[in-house]
C-alpha cells in the first residue's frame, strides 16, 4: 500500500515537472483566457483614485463595498474627458461618482495585472445626472451661450412655424389645437423627432438644420412633455444647446412642465413653461387682433373727422381775414411804381458816380502811364551815364598819378638804380648767392660782378677783412 502511494507521488511529480510554465507564459495564458471569456461587459461602481497624467489618459479604480478593479480611459477613445454618451450631456468624471461603463477586460502581462479599458460610460442616479447638468450649464454660461444679448425677438405674426417634437402624444395635438384656435391661417411645419433615447439629440439637431432650409419659416418651437431628469436628457445635450444658440431663427423652448428647466431652455430665445404656452407665444389671437384692428380703425375714423372739422373751421377763418383782391392789387401797383421811380433815381446817381470815378482813374492812369515813366527813366539813365563817365575819368586820373608815384618809388628802391650810381653786385660761382660778407669766400673762389652794363667774372686773390 505504501509502495503504491509512493509510486503515485513520483508519477505525479514527473508529470508536473513536464508542465512547468514561466511567469510570462502563465500571464499570457491568463490574458488569453480572460480576454476571450470577457469581451465586452457592463460594470458599475464608484470612482476612486482618479488620476489625469499629462498624456491625456485617465486612470482610476472602480470599486464597490467588497472589491475593486483598475480602469483606464484612453484619450483617443470615446469617453475621454469631457465625457459624452448617446443619452447624456458632457460631464466631468469626479472622485466618488457612481458610474456604469462599457468596457473590455485586458491583462497587462508584464506585471500580471488586469484592468478595464472603457469605451463609454454614464453617471448613475439622479444626483449624478444633476451633477452633469450643472457642469454643462456652468460651462456654457461661462462661454456666453445664455447671454441676453444673443436672444432674438419672436415675430409678432409669423408666416410659418416649425415645430420640433414627437409626432405622437399630447404635445403636438395641443400645439395644433391652440394655433388653429388662435390663428388658423398660420401654417405649421412639423419635424418629427424622438424626444427620448440615445438617438434623440442627433435627430433634434438635424431637424433644426432642416427647418432652416425651408422658406417662410419665421420661428421654431422645440417641445416635449414632462418627465424625469433622465427622460429630459436629450434636451440637456450640448450639441442641442449649441444648435439652438447658432440658429438664425428664433427658438421657443417648451420642454417638460412649468417647473422643469433644461439646457435647451437657457439656450433658446424664449422659454415657455409648457408647449401650450409656446403655441400662444408664437401666434397672436386672431380675435384679439381683429378687435384691435377694429378699435384702431374706429379711432382713425374719429381722428379723421376731427381733423376735417378743424381744417374746415380754419378755412372759414382764413376766408374772413382775406381782403378784397382788387384792393390788394391796387396797393401793390402803387408800391411797384414807387419802387420803380426810386430804382431809376438810384441807378442815375450810381451811373453819375461811376462816370466821375472813371475820369479820375483816367487822369491817374495818364500820370502814372508807362510813356511818362519811360521818359523819366531815360532822363535818369542819361544823368547817371554822365556822372559815371565823369567818375571813371576822375578815378582813372587818380590811379595814373598813384601809379606814377609808385613806379618812382620802386625805381628808387631797385638794385638797377644802385648800379646806375656806380655800384656793382657780387655773386658766388656757382650758386649765384649775393656776397654780403668776406667770410663767405676763400682764396681762389670764382665770383660774378654785375655792373650797370654787363657782367664780369673774377677770382679772389686776397681777402681783406675789416
Amino acid at each position: 500500500m505504501s509502495q503504491r502511494i509512493i509510486s503515485d507521488r513520483c508519477t505525479a511529480m514527473k508529470g508536473s515537472i513536464t508542465e512547468i510554465l514561466t511567469v510570462s507564459e502563465l500571464n499570457e495564458k491568463i490574458r488569453d483566457l480572460l480576454e476571450a471569456r470577457f469581451d465586452l461587459l457592463w460594470v458599475e461602481g464608484e470612482v476612486s483614485n482618479l488620476r489625469r497624467p499629462s498624456s491625456g489618459h485617465i486612470y482610476f479604480t472602480l470599486k464597490d463595498e467588497k472589491s475593486q478593479i483598475r480602469a483606464v480611459i484612453f484619450r483617443f477613445l470615446p469617453g475621454s474627458r469631457p465625457f459624452r454618451n448617446n443619452r447624456l450631456p458632457f460631464f466631468d468624471l469626479e472622485e466618488g461618482m457612481q458610474i456604469t461603463c462599457r468596457a473590455r477586460l485586458a491583462v497587462y502581462a508584464p506585471r500580471g495585472e488586469y484592468q478595464l479599458i472603457l469605451d463609454s460610460l454614464e453617471p448613475r442616479g439622479t444626483g449624478a445626472l444633476q451633477k452633469a447638468y450643472e457642469q454643462l450649464k456652468a460651462r456654457l454660461q461661462a462661454e456666453g451661450l445664455f447671454d441676453a444679448s444673443r436672444k432674438k425677438p419672436i415675430p409678432y405674426l409669423p408666416r410659418r412655424i416649425g415645430v420640433i417634437t414627437s409626432p405622437t402624444g399630447a404635445v403636438i395635438r395641443d400645439i395644433l389645437n391652440i394655433t388653429a384656435r388662435r390663428f388658423p391661417s398660420v401654417s405649421l411645419v412639423i419635424a418629427p423627432v424622438r424626444v427620448q433615447g440615445p438617438e434623440a439629440p442627433r435627430e433634434i439637431v438635424q431637424a433644426i438644420q432642416d427647418l432652416h432650409s425651408l422658406e417662410e419659416v419665421d420661428v421654431l418651437i422645440l417641445a416635449r412633455g414632462g418627465g424625469s431628469l433622465e427622460d429630459l436628457s436629450a434636451f440637456n445635450d450640448e450639441s442641442v444647446a449649441r444648435a439652438i444658440a447658432s440658429s438664425s431663427l428664433p427658438v421657443i423652448s417648451a420642454v417638460g412642465h412649468e417647473t422643469d428647466f433644461t439646457i435647451a431652455d437657457f439656450a433658446a430665445d424664449v422659454r415657455a413653461p409648457t408647449p401650450s404656452t409656446a403655441a400662444e407665444l408664437a401666434v397672436p389671437n386672431r380675435n384679439d387682433l381683429t378687435a384691435w384692428l377694429a378699435g384702431t380703425r374706429s379711432r382713425l375714423y374719429t381722428l379723421l373727422i376731427r381733423s376735417m372739422t378743424q381744417r374746415r373751421e380754419q378755412l372759414v377763418r382764413c376766408r374772413e381775414r382775406l381782403k378784397d383782391p382788387q384792393r390788394v392789387i391796387t396797393g401793390l401797383r402803387l408800391a411797384l411804381d414807387d419802387h420803380r421811380e426810386r430804382g431809376r433815381l438810384i441807378i442815375q446817381q450810381r451811373l453819375s458816380a461811376e462816370k466821375q470815378n472813371i475820369l479820375l482813374q483816367r487822369l491817374r492812369l495818364q500820370q502814372a502811364g508807362p510813356l511818362r515813366r519811360i521818359r523819366d527813366t531815360r532822363l535818369n539813365v542819361e544823368d547817371m551815364e554822365k556822372r559815371l563817365i565823369s567818375s571813371c575819368r576822375l578815378n582813372l586820373d587818380r590811379a595814373r598819378k598813384s601809379w606814377t608815384v609808385s613806379a618812382t618809388r620802386v625805381d628808387s628802391l631797385s638794385p638797377l638804380a644802385v648800379l646806375e650810381r656806380g655800384y656793382s653786385i657780387a655773386r658766388t660761382l656757382p650758386g649765384g648767392r649775393i656776397i654780403r660778407d668776406v667770410a663767405m669766400l676763400k682764396i681762389g673762389d670764382s665770383l660774378e660782378l654785375r655792373v650797370r652794363k654787363g657782367r664780369l667774372e673774377a677770382e679772389v686773390t686776397r681777402i681783406i677783412p675789416e
